[in-house]
């Protein structure tokens, strides 16, 4: 069971490291996009796809078909763990070494966008506020990990519980008769 963790929780976080990387250049780099938190949801549901392939793995060649929820919700929310590890790691190092200005640039860009939707003086001076805030708790590593975390690892463990419950299995599987 450990190796199926390590190893699909390891192509999970290469899948959402690496896109998060695409992402966050692609936006860092071009100053009218906008992002889409959509997009970077599916882009995450895409790398704990990986999860339920894995737990599949599991049941249907280490355990002989069968999986109980519990199994399946463990080796998940390893994995899961793995991949959020990833993905941390992933933005840590880019945030910090290669767009150390992320935060005021991205805050930029909001203050824009609400000038641009004709806003009140009063909702962008909000908006300030909340981006300097933001700026503050990305400058203790603590927070900075723990508001990361918290953008995929719940995520992960939803994915951890649908695939635990549709691939959950008491019985081996018997022979179809002819």
């Amino acid at each position: 069971m450990k190796k199926i963790v390590l190893i699909y929780g390891f192509i999970a976080g290469t899948i959402s490291a690496a896109l998060l990387v695409f992402g966050m250049i692609s936006s860092y780099n071009d100053p009218n996009y906008s992002g889409s938190m959509v997009l970077g949801y599916a882009f995450m549901l895409l790398a704990f796809s990986m999860l339920f392939v894995g737990i599949k793995v599991f049941r249907d060649k280490h355990n002989d078909g069968v999986l109980t929820f519990k199994q399946g919700f463990t080796m998940g929310a390893m994995m899961a763990l793995i991949t959020a590890t990833m993905y941390v790691a992933a933005w840590a190092l880019l945030y910090h070494y290669y767009m150390p200005d992320y935060m005021t640039r991205y805050a930029e860009r909001m203050v824009t966008e609400l000038k641009n939707a004709h806003a009140s003086e009063a909702k962008i001076a909000a908006k300030v506020k909340e981006a300097e805030y933001y700026k503050g708790l990305y400058s203790n590593p603590i927070y900075f990990a723990l508001i990361t975390y918290m953008e995929i690892l719940p995520l992960g463990l939803v994915v951890s519980v649908i695939s635990a419950l549709i691939l959950k299995r008491k019985e081996k599987p018997t022979a179809p008769t002819a």
